[in-house]
């Protein structure tokens, strides 16, 4: 995890511009370059590191004597580097991952570059021979980036938006600043004047499609079929392989731990693989809840199963509270689910960078949206139609779940894993009959947990746990978290201004006292930018007015009984 910043064609000072990149410090604690090229006086790059692997040589942007002409800053670990050394020949000057960015590029352009990567990263790669910028993120945008790019051909790409808000030009303020889908890769002319102009942008991966990049991967051709055993077997091979790639790391590994499924899941089976590969210290895990709240509970019991070094932080309301303005600023969204589920994460990383030495965090997002967790999905009216939701979710997670992930521990200095959105892993399950994914027997997530039933990773009762939206299972049984929140909200906005909240902001017009403080304070740091967020996260197929699971009628039989 680090940050990454580069503008092209500025006609502003750079030493004046490069306080821009400062916004994202955070990010690289370690270490902070800027960097002019050769040639282009008003083109430069700038890059914070958080060094995980290769502490000598890991400095950006990266440049090899084979290749004098490429520049290269990315964010992000590629995991099959040494199986791509191993098929093309390449001769690798660095222990960087990334550099086989540079490799790969040489060898087939940018199309193959994009396809053949395993991981998660957003970079930034100049060709000044060729005279071209690309620009590329990973399937699921679990790196981020954003950019903004004037009808002049000032170009300015950051890994977050706060590093470009502010930039300046001499035909405008900068304000086009936009999120890079996820899953593309953009080719631009880079013209002598350092200025640049778009040439196409391409999609080179669809969630559902399998990378071509399974040709070099360490887990050969699986069992065909549809058969559950064989579906079973399959899924736990690909699960596994999917933590195994990611224990790639020079840093301490820890695993953010709430006691659901996929966050347990997680915890046990990199627990399972660093004692196979003989990683000599214990495994730190971290749950966030106030007193006696279901995640501690629950992952009270997990940690004591799986034998993990575990660690509780205690909510209390103040502190939660206090946090709203930091978060909703480091998240650059108003959205109100991603927000409550935000505080706690962005605490118990706090924490873990305080007073532990834990720096890469594997976490279990991207679980729900695969694998059809959430609460609403068993309103589904057809195993088709819950399929195709899936995958909108999936499409649309840069934009909640991986953007809290994100943002919430690079605003630490950690570096977050995310082993559910693995490539290969995704594909196949997407792959599987509709039918075989729906929620069963009123259990969401039953074919996962049916998967790993008998291997023994997780006591019965954490398996089979029911869904409890993040934000809901760090409260109190007796009142959810964002009961909490609302109770003080109703006290710091007057009904007055809500009633004209359509006027204020028409466009995603606040409906709730709650909605309308986020609002508030997301317009005080990112003014005009609301077009960020192209709608709310809400549950579909039922008549919700808020995204909380504790609302749903599915959830209220199921913890009144």
């Amino acid at each position: 995890m680090c940050g990454i910043w580069a503008l092209f064609g500025s006609d502003e000072c750079l030493s004046v511009q490069c306080l821009s990149a400062m916004k994202i410090a955070h990010r690289g604690p370690d270490a902070f370059r800027f960097e002019n090229v050769n040639g282009f006086t008003n083109c430069c790059f700038g890059f914070h590191r958080l060094a995980v692997v290769d502490q000598l040589y890991g400095m950006q942007p990266i440049r090899v004597k084979k290749f004098p002409y490429l520049w290269l800053c990315y964010n992000g670990e590629i995991y099959n580097f040494k199986q791509l050394q191993k098929q093309f020949g390449f001769e690798y000057q660095t222990l960087v991952d990334g550099e086989v960015i540079l490799h790969l590029y040489n060898r087939g352009g940018i199309e193959q570059t994009a396809s053949m990567l395993d991981g998660v990263f957003a970079f930034i790669l100049l060709d000044t021979a060729n005279r071209k910028v690309f620009l590329a993120r990973d399937t699921y945008g679990v790196r981020p980036l954003f950019k903004v790019l004037t009808d002049d051909g000032f170009l300015g790409v950051c890994s977050e938006a706060k590093g470009l808000i502010n930039l300046k030009h001499s035909t405008s303020l900068c304000s086009k600043v936009e999120p890079f889908l996820p899953g593309h890769y953009e080719v631009l002319d880079l013209k002598p004047s350092g200025k640049v102009a778009s040439v196409e942008l391409v999609k080179f991966h669809s969630c559902k499609d399998e990378p071509l990049h399974v040709a070099c991967d360490t887990v050969e051709a699986l069992p065909s079929g549809f058969d559950l055993e064989t579906v079973k077997g399959n899924i736990r091979i690909l699960f596994e392989n999917a933590v195994r790639k990611r224990l790639m790391a020079h840093r301490r590994i820890g695993c953010l731990l709430s006691g659901g499924l996929d966050s347990s899941l997680v915890a046990a089976v990199l627990l399972k693989l660093m004692k196979e590969i003989n990683i000599n210290y214990p495994l730190q895990t971290f749950a966030i809840g106030m007193e006696n709240s279901p995640d501690l509970l629950a992952a009270r019991k997990v940690a004591a199963h799986i034998g993990s070094e575990h660690h509780e932080v205690i909510l209390n309301t103040e502190e939660g509270i206090q946090a709203i303005e930091e978060v909703i600023f480091s998240l650059e969204t108003y959205d109100i689910t991603t927000i409550r589920a935000s505080i706690g994460m962005y605490l118990v990383s706090k924490y873990i960078q305080k007073k532990t030495d834990s720096v890469v965090i594997f976490s279990g997002e991207g679980s729900d949206e695969l694998t059809q967790g959430y609460i609403y999905f068993h309103k589904a009216p057809s195993p088709e139609e819950a399929a195709e939701e899936s995958e909108r979710l999936l499409k649309e997670l840069y934009l909640f779940d991986v953007l809290r992930a994100d943002r919430t521990t690079a605003a630490h200095g950690l570096e977050l894993r995310v082993p559910f959105l693995d490539h290969r892993f995704t594909s196949y399950y997407l792959s599987l009959p509709a039918e075989l994914r729906i929620p069963k027997n009123g259990i969401e997530k039953y074919l996962l947990r049916l998967s790993f039933e008998d291997s023994n990773l997780l006591p019965k009762e954490i398996l089979w746990r029911p869904k409890e939206a993040f934000s809901d299972g760090i409260a109190s049984v007796k009142k959810s978290w964002f009961s909490i929140l609302q109770d003080y909200i109703d006290q710091q906005v007057d009904d007055v201004l809500l009633e004209k909240a359509a006027e204020k902001y028409p466009f995603n017009p606040p409906k709730t006292k709650e909605s309308y403080y986020y609002r508030q304070i997301f317009e005080k740091h990112y003014s005009g930018r609301s077009s960020w967020l192209p709608h709310y996260w809400m549950p579909k197929w039922v008549k919700a007015t808020d995204p909380s699971a504790r609302t749903l009628k599915h959830y209220k039989s199921a913890t009144q009984e």
